[in-house]
């Protein structure tokens, strides 16, 4: 059997792998650079920033796009975060892989040394590892701590729970965009749920100066938690300064909102748990304001429902996404329920049953005709003779529909939300007949319907039975933060709610089409970056610094002695040639792997602006490794900095924050796994590029002129 050996002019592989991972540079790091993505069908353009988007959107025919393309789904899949450096690791590394073949290091050598070393840094980096208690204690001990806030704010915070008359509001007309949305809790008399009516939070179109929004009549007693606005009661409103007249930093104001935060938990949780709760989203998205406001919208309303719980945990489950296109983005904000667009027929429905107890049904699967579930098989050996088709098929669905239609009022049912499709002609029946029916339904959201409600999903309307019809259930058209319900012509959004949901939806409105993609998947990336934190229950120190750390210790193999192969190396490549050539070839490999990091801490560096050039970025690199170097110890040199703020808080480096009071943290699992699967993906495609040929044409290669670029096993 022959083996050719890869010839660096003709490994296709790895070159398509760095041309598809080179459109995805400027989408690296807390600042990214978006793109547009134009279909020439349409000619409509949609702007991007996340390596998904893009990948969808490139021409993968070849076969190492379409591995790319199914690395960085699973990597979606599992973790919806950490595509970018992966697309941009596979990248780099393929580049690095091909200047190893360029010098003649043979492909053994390569993924052997790159995988021990890969394995090597995973286990040196942990040292970087901070516990989340430990990242909350740190904030807990900054300047103004969570028990400042905590005798009247905290009781507030429960009392809003407790009492029907007690709504959380979100301020709007914030001083300054980078600031954190202050929350306002106030006492009104309005019939609703158990929870807040609307739970507002603009986030653009800020004035010059915080400001307070109340209504007219309203002596609620408030407190106010923002930079610098603090008031006793809704009469005796106070500003203390705005942007303008400030003379404290903006740490001052982190440390607020998060300790107002931190206490509507109640006296029953750490304090230290849930006031950096907040201030930890915002640190794992340092470059995703947006998203983050949202997000701390939503654990300051799920942290204040914690006591009637019995849980504090962060609840991904309880999180939906509404996309209003037309509005402008001021109107972004998180509201209690499930909010979602219907069509104008079905609004004059919701009209008539506005403010009424509804009958609720849940529908697991499609409601169409057709519709069969998974693992159904149908009849064997059946066949069906029409002398009219089109004819029977039309009684047919006629008289399904019927059926039906007599099921669901026979049942009083006022409501039916169905996870799948709907078939249009039912719809038009129920509209009829004032029924609602929502279709295109999540399974959390079904779930938390039929607990509040009591309501048992149905696969089909022919098991419909008195049981599994809920109550309790209500639904309004949704009022944005003005007070005012939203028209926006092809559709109409509404709110359905239930006493004691725990849903939140996060309602996601911007006038320009281009940006609703960009908007809901910033916003679902700080979701889910936070969950992932809080299941792996610690962090990675951010900004660079895991990368420098992985740069540094290659490095530092690299420059280690050879040493001979042992008996065991060479047992295992049944080849004493190929097990030297392991440890001969170990440095060059070696500082190829950690080109990667290195250009991964450069190109990060360029894109937030922190070097005019790459050979800047790179000398900067060198300077921070020189200086890990002169301390004996590379991850007391970066915990260091990190704790003194100087690299790692504000520097210049491409540890630096990019402008935000807090430290960064990065996630620990999906970073990693981000990293193995860059490498597997590069070293699969290095491997299958290889030929093998076997048979009669072994004895024609010995002989010919070709002999010298295969290796004869």
């Amino acid at each position: 059997m022959a083996f050719r050996d890869v010839n660096p002019r003709r490994h296709i592989g790895l070159q398509q792998l760095s041309s598809l991972a080179l459109a995805g540079r400027t989408l690296l790091g807390p600042v990214k650079s978006c793109k547009f993505i134009v279909d020439e069908s349409t000619n409509q353009s949609t702007l991007i920033c996340s390596a998904v988007r893009l990948i969808e959107s490139l021409d993968l025919t070849s076969a190492a796009g379409q591995l790319l393309n199914e690395t960085i789904q699973a990597q979606n899949k599992e973790f919806k975060t950490g595509m970018s450096t992966l697309l941009f690791l596979v990248g780099a590394w393929s580049n690095a892989v091909v200047e190893c073949l360029q010098q003649n290091v043979p492909v053994s050598a390569i993924v052997s040394v790159m995988s021990e070393g890969l394995n090597s840094c995973c286990e040196r980096v942990q040292c970087l590892q901070i516990s989340i208690r430990d990242v909350n204690k740190e904030l807990c001990s900054s300047s103004v701590g969570p028990k400042t806030f905590k005798s009247q704010t905290c009781q507030i915070g429960r009392d809003s729970l407790q009492n029907p008359q007690i709504f959380p509001y979100f301020q709007k007309n914030i001083s300054a965009p980078g600031d954190v949305i202050p929350i306002i809790f106030c006492s009104h008399q309005e019939d609703d749920c158990n929870f807040s009516k609307h739970l507002v939070s603009p986030l653009s179109g800020f004035g010059s100066a915080a400001s307070l929004v109340k209504p007219a009549g309203d002596r609620s007693t408030c407190v106010i938690s923002g930079r610098g606005v603090t008031a006793s009661s809704c009469n005796k409103q106070k500003l203390t300064h705005s942007r303008y007249f400030s003379t404290r930093g903006r740490s001052h104001f982190s440390s607020q909102q998060g300790n107002f935060q931190g206490c509507l938990s109640g006296p029953s949780a750490d304090p230290c748990e849930c006031y950096g709760l907040g201030h930890l989203a915002m640190a794992l998205s340092p470059g995703n304001q947006t998203g983050t406001k949202l997000l701390q919208s939503i654990i300051a309303y799920q942290q204040a429902r914690a006591e009637c719980r019995g849980s504090s945990q962060f609840n991904i489950a309880e999180i939906v996404t509404c996309c209003l296109l037309g509005l402008p983005e001021s109107y972004s904000c998180v509201s209690p329920g499930f909010v979602t667009l219907v069509s104008p027929e079905q609004a004059t429905v919701i009209k008539y049953f506005e403010d009424k107890p509804l009958r609720i049904l849940l529908v697991d699967g499609d409601l169409t005709e057709q519709y069969r579930h998974l693992g159904f098989n149908r009849p064997c050996n059946v066949r069906t003779i029409l002398e009219h088709p089109g004819l029977q098929d039309r009684k047919e669905g006629d008289l399904w529909l019927s059926e039906m239609l007599d099921i669901l009022i026979s049942f009083e049912v006022n409501l039916v939300l169905v996870k799948g499709n709907l078939c249009e002609n039912m719809m038009e029946r129920c509209i009829a007949n004032s029924i609602l029916v929502i279709g295109s339904v999540t399974r959390d959201v079904l779930c938390a319907f039929g607990e509040v409600t009591s309501a048992q999903p149905v696969t089909y309307l022919t098991q419909l039975n008195a049981a599994c019809v809920g109550n309790g259930a209500q639904v309004e058209l949704w009022k944005a933060c003005d007070g005012r319900a939203v028209d926006l012509g092809e559709v109409v959004p509404v709110r359905i709610k239930a006493r004691g949901t725990p849903l939140l939806t996060a309602v996601l409105t911007t006038a320009v089409a281009a940006k609703m993609q960009l908007i809901e998947d910033q916003f679902w990336t700080s979701v889910y970056r936070l969950h992932h934190a809080l299941n792996d229950e610690k962090v990675f120190l951010g900004g660079g610094a895991v990368e420098l750390l992985c740069l540094s210790h290659i490095q530092m193999l690299a420059e280690q002695p050879l040493q001979p192969a042992n008996k065991n190396a060479v047992k295992e490549f049944h080849n004493r040639w190929l097990a030297a050539s392991a440890t001969e070839y170990k440095s060059v490999v070696l500082q190829a792997l950690a080109s990667g990091w290195k250009q991964y801490l450069s190109v990060v560096m360029c894109n937030a602006a922190k070097a005019v050039s790459e050979l800047e970025a790179y000398s900067s690199v060198d300077h921070h490794l020189k200086k890990a170097a002169d301390c004996g110890s590379a991850s007391a040199y970066i915990w260091e900095e990190f704790r003194r703020g100087g690299l790692l808080r504000g520097g210049s480096g491409p540890l630096a924050d990019h402008g935000v009071g807090l430290n960064v943290y990065d996630n620990v699992t999906a970073k990693t796994e981000a990293w193995r699967r860059a490498l597997d993906l590069v070293l699969l495609v290095l491997q299958t590029d290889a030929e093998i040929i076997t048979g009669l044409k072994r004895n024609q290669l010995l002989k010919s002129h070709m002999s010298s670029e295969f290796m004869f096993l």
